[in-house]
């Protein structure tokens, strides 16, 4: 059995301030808090000798791998993200950063705020630019009907509200 897997799809480039302020904290938390602290509980398990049998040693390079694969990834996708923080020219459609209310056939509604996929957070109701609701609300305005058909189910939505602005409005 072969290892190779196919390199994931390009992820949109945008993101809204917040989530970029957020990505760099997380970096920078990694960089100068987790990985020290990482660093020293591995320096102190090599001083005690036999490393093949050393839990704290094995498990703190593992992390240590984790930690560096992640501010790896962080740094180089914090280097080609867009920060996108403007109002559209046009606010009556729907674009990136929207925060959209929308009516489903059943009449229960539901809000999504649209950002990068490298924020997104369905608890909190924010939906990647990338995911198929998203695609399909891109570019629609207020009483627009959206048909979204995902393993041969048609779910149909209506626009009620569009509205721009900081993430706590």
């Amino acid at each position: 059995m072969s290892r190779y897997r196919p390199p994931a799809p390009k992820s949109a480039p945008y993101i809204t301030r917040e989530g970029w302020q957020t990505l760099q904290a997380e970096l920078q938390h990694l960089w100068h808090e987790e990985r020290p602290k990482v660093t020293q509980v591995v320096h102190e398990a090599a001083k005690n000798g036999d490393r093949s049998e050393n839990g704290d040693y094995i498990y703190g390079k593992r992390r240590l791998r984790e930690i560096d694969r992640r501010i790896g990834y962080l740094s180089r996708r914090l280097d080609v993200l867009k920060i996108v923080d403007n109002t559209p020219d046009d606010p009556s459609k729907i674009y990136f950063g929207a925060l959209v209310t929308l009516e489903k056939d059943d009449g229960s509604t539901l809000t999504y705020r649209i950002v990068g996929p490298d924020e997104f957070d369905l608890k909190a109701n924010k939906i990647s630019l990338d995911a198929p609701l998203a695609k399909a609300m891109l570019g629609k305005t207020l009483d627009d009907e959206i048909r979204l058909t995902l393993a041969d189910k048609v779910d149909i939505y209506y626009v009620l509200d569009i509205r721009y602005g900081p993430v706590g409005d």
